[in-house]
């Protein structure tokens, strides 16, 4: 059974080898164990049993503006729905706290598209998303995907 809930600081060495296991890849943008533990609140994790399964956070950056990012499932539990979930779960969330503009910068673009996101420019969104790129290990070469989900109705 798979268990869904906010991360706890215990979670957090768990999550930094996951996160951590990806950017070896190139497949995600590393995290520090200081980026975690700063960030706990906005994480939503995945676990089986004792096993981390996945996990995805929700940065509000602005009025109505907030990004799904970090999100990752371990490569035993892919193809079983995590991910979708971890998104349908920040979306919702996102939607609790009345932000109807969600996006993510990425490099997974056909997972976000299979969820209803599309793609737009970078340039496209506000200077909010930029604030923390200069301590990026990309920065200024950002090669990373904007893909935003559709507006709710209101």
């Amino acid at each position: 059974m798979i268990e869904y809930r906010k991360a706890r600081l215990a979670d957090v060495e768990e999550m930094l080898e996951l996160v951590q296991f990806f950017a070896d890849k190139g497949l995600m943008l590393p995290r520090s164990r200081h980026a975690l533990y700063e960030g706990i609140r906005e994480y939503q994790v995945a676990r089986v049993g004792a096993k981390l399964a996945g996990i995805g956070a929700l940065r509000v950056l602005w009025r109505d503006l907030a990004e799904i990012r970090t999100l990752a499932t371990a490569a035993a539990y892919q193809k079983q729905g995590i991910g979708r979930r971890l998104v349908q779960l920040l979306l919702a969330e996102a939607d609790e706290m009345d932000c109807n503009s969600v996006f993510t910068l990425t490099y997974q673009t056909r997972f976000f598209e299979k969820m209803g996101f599309h793609r737009v420019e970078k340039e496209s969104l506000p200077q909010k998303v930029w604030q923390e790129c200069i301590n990026c290990v990309k920065f200024p070469n950002c090669d990373e995907i904007a893909l935003v989900y559709p507006a709710r109705e209101t």
